[in-house]
């Protein structure tokens, strides 16, 4: 089921109780931050709020904002239109397992299975909601100096004559020290300029004035790569920014996609029908036709950059001041009932996590194609991605562990990881509680743990060196012969399936759960 913008996303949380409504003015400078935390850290994620009366600087916003719209389990199945992320696991499964051709019932299911992707190449159309409302700027005189600090979102407001711009827009402070305000759910386009190939990223961007914007992508994205392709050929590089519209392109622009995967078409697989894109007014770009707000613009790598920053980040740190591309805005467009969509990271439980959760669930079955010993895996809320990863293993042979550790850090954002934890293919590693007890209890620190170095998170504060970082890997398996052990390896404690079944029925006997 394709969901036609933010409004009709709105009305499918409300039909399903997940969605409370806030009717008097809020402020986007720290208040809907604070209410949206403390729903993110309720029990199963909280709530979704649409805060509908906020305010700028003390004034009436005329767009909605809607926040922590992805954070639980339920509403991101509701956002990807499955009923649980467990079916849409199974889907991607039963694709990944297609047989070897041995009879004409093996073709047939090949071929309903390409069948079935017909629909995932975007389609260009006319027009679309999002250009109900239409404004369209002139274009900035190049900048070869330094920039100059950035002003205050209340000096910005109080001298702005413009409208609308973004600064109409109740961007969030989301928290004391941020450097400004910031886009939270930008889901940004960039081509690579010689294949044309597309790519749709989320990177936050701080507002500087009414036309431009950071632009915080990290060496590693896609973005910062098309930037540098475009910087190599001394040209401006095209961009466009939107926000809502259909929610599966929210998940599918935060998802960490390999590159050369345009997100579009797999926000096409998941809806079962074309993403329609409508065509930019001021670049070469298309965006898609039912989103709720469209920034157009471009990146010029000539122009010095600028410093972004500080921001409370995912890591539940701020990120220190660094300087990215400018973002300059030549239009804005966006839809009469347009929502503002929003979400704040920070120390976890947040909403992000869900993402990336889902995300880790969803890759699954890919995983299992190049490591059919893997099981399952888990990305707790406690390691901000990039901290922990939890990993189940059908173990079969010594060292098998450090096989698995190397080969995941070896794929794609993977790579970031700063501890793998390997276990036996009966743990639950969504039990953190679980996973720790096996840490402990099958672990010599000297001979099942490894330490070797590699790419890190550029937001994580604690390396030595921004971007590069060492990594552990901590084998909790059972050990085999062959891997330093001298004596047997004792049983776990555990009941007999038969007594647990006779004490089932014993209770039901008695009326006691």
């Amino acid at each position: 089921m394709k969901i036609d913008g933010f409004k009709q996303f709105i009305s499918l949380l409300d039909r399903e109780n997940e969605l409370i409504r806030i009717s008097v003015p809020v402020a986007s400078e720290l208040e809907i931050t604070e209410l949206a935390d403390r729903q993110m850290k309720s029990p199963n994620g909280g709530k979704a709020l649409l805060v509908e009366r906020p305010t700028v600087n003390g004034k009436p916003s005329r767009f909605p904002v809607l926040i922590n719209a992805f954070g639980s389990w339920n509403r991101m199945a509701i956002a990807l239109g499955t009923p649980s992320i467990n079916d849409l696991i199974q889907e991607i499964a039963s694709l990944t397992n297609t047989p070897v051709v041995a009879n004409l019932r093996d073709l047939n299911k090949i071929v309903t299975a390409l069948f079935n992707l017909r629909h995932i190449q975007p389609r260009v159309v006319p027009t679309g909601p999002c250009k109900e409302v239409i404004h369209k700027f002139d274009p900035p005189v190049p900048r070869m100096e330094p920039w100059p600090p950035a002003p205050t979102f209340n000096e910005l407001t109080q001298s702005s004559n413009h409208w609308p711009t973004i600064l109409d827009l109740p961007i969030l402070k989301c928290w004391p020290l941020d450097g400004g305000r910031f886009i939270t759910l930008p889901c940004v386009i960039t081509k690579h300029p010689e294949t044309g190939q597309r790519n749709v990223g989320m990177y936050r961007m701080q507002v500087f004035d009414p036309t431009t914007t950071g632009m915080h992508w990290h060496p590693h994205k896609t973005g910062a790569k098309h930037f540098n392709l475009f910087k190599q050929r001394n040209l401006k590089m095209p961009v466009a920014v939107f926000l809502g519209g259909d929610p599966v392109y929210t998940f599918v622009a935060a998802a960490p996609f390999p590159d050369g995967i345009d997100e579009l078409q797999i926000a096409g697989f998941l809806r079962k029908r074309a993403v329609e894109l409508v065509k930019c007014e001021t670049v070469d770009l298309e965006v898609p036709a039912d989103a709720d707000i469209v920034l157009e613009g471009f990146v010029d790598p000539n122009e010095p950059l600028r410093e972004e920053g500080p921001f409370g980040d995912h890591t539940g740190f701020y990120s220190v001041p660094e300087l990215y591309p400018v973002f300059h805005i030549t239009a804005v467009t966006y839809r009469k009932d347009a929502v503002y969509p929003a979400t704040v990271v920070g120390i976890p439980p947040m909403e992000d996590w869900f993402f990336g959760a889902t995300a880790a669930r969803l890759f699954l079955p890919m995983i299992k194609l190049l490591l059919p010993e893997v099981v399952d895996i888990a990305l707790p809320s406690e390691g901000v991605f990039h901290n922990f990863l939890f990993v189940s293993i059908k173990k079969q042979f010594p060292m098998h562990a450090y096989k698995v550790m190397y080969a995941l850090w070896g794929l794609g954002q993977m790579c970031l990881t700063k501890y793998i934890v390997v276990v036996d293919e009966d743990v639950n590693v969504h039990d953190t509680r679980e996973v720790l007890f096996w840490i402990g209890a099958n672990t010599d620190p000297a001979r099942d743990c490894i330490i070797t170095r590699g790419p890190a998170d550029v937001l994580d504060h604690a390396t030595t060196t921004p971007g590069v970082g060492s990594k552990l890997g901590i084998d909790a398996t059972k050990k085999l012969l062959g891997e330093g052990i001298t004596r047997p390896w004792p049983p776990v404690v555990r009941m007999s399936p038969e007594i647990k079944i006779r004490i089932d029925q014993l209770l039901r006997d008695l009326g006691l759960k």
